[in-house]
């Protein structure tokens, strides 16, 4: 997965400068916005599936494809748009593209061990990743275009940062304000969807005793840079109560 971004840069540098464009004029709608994010979230999605192998077993698929249907249904904004594909890998991940595109690893389903409330959190907080702009808001703020004016050519800028950061991009978290606003959203469309409302608290303590043990299952860096599990354990519930 290191080198999942290799060569994007050519592909991605116009949506990019129009989407980042977009965002900081006042002429663009919030459709605009929308279908600039859908863009760039496709251009990536387009070289993820050619780099990840595509999990085999159509069941994780159908789950995902069930589960985030049910929650998209439940999102606001219906301008807003999502998918859910299962991909294999060793450890246990979920990312999230610009645009809505979801991507959850077969290890991670089995970790949940095919619990669609959990899953339904999992997939909420991704999706509240995109509802809240941090997806397109990382890729701007972190990549090499943020270097140059809007209108300034930023020729392989672009490629040269992502060939360098590769999928630990995606891996890594956002700060634990961020994470912790995609831990509320994705517990309320867990209610809205009517999944429990305790399976968010559930599975971050059930991860939270994994990581605390002698296990061999890897967690990953996914969840280890996380902001701790107390403090979302401590969030959800407090949704949950209110």
């Amino acid at each position: 997965m290191g080198n999942i971004f290799y060569n994007m840069g050519r592909k991605l540098r116009p949506h990019v400068r129009k989407a980042r464009w977009l965002w900081q004029s006042l002429t663009g709608d919030e459709g605009d916005v929308i279908r600039a994010e859908q863009q760039v979230g496709h251009d990536l999605a387009v070289e993820i599936r050619r780099q990840l192998k595509p999990d085999q077993d159509e069941r994780a698929g159908r789950l995902l494809d069930e589960v985030g249907s049910r929650l998209a249904g439940c999102v606001a904004n219906k301008l807003r748009s999502f998918s859910f594909e299962a991909v294999q890998g060793g450890e246990p991940n979920a990312f999230a593209l610009p645009g809505g595109f979801v991507f959850v690893t077969r290890s991670l389903v089995e970790l949940c061990e095919w619990n669609a409330d959990e899953i339904a959190f999992i997939l909420g907080h991704e999706m509240g990743h995109v509802i809240r702009g941090h997806a397109m808001d990382r890729i701007i703020s972190n990549s090499a275009i943020a270097l140059g004016a809007k209108a300034a050519p930023v020729r392989g800028a672009v490629s040269a940062w992502l060939g360098k950061v590769g999928v630990r991009f995606l891996e890594s978290a956002y700060s634990q304000d961020t994470e912790l606003e995609a831990d509320r959203l994705g517990a309320r469309l867990v209610a809205a969807a009517g999944y429990d409302e305790q399976a968010p608290a559930a599975f971050l303590a059930r991860l939270a005793k994994l990581k605390g043990g002698r296990v061999e299952f890897n967690l990953g860096q996914y969840f280890c840079s996380h902001p701790s599990f107390k403090a979302r354990i401590d969030a959800v519930r407090n949704l949950s109560r209110r």
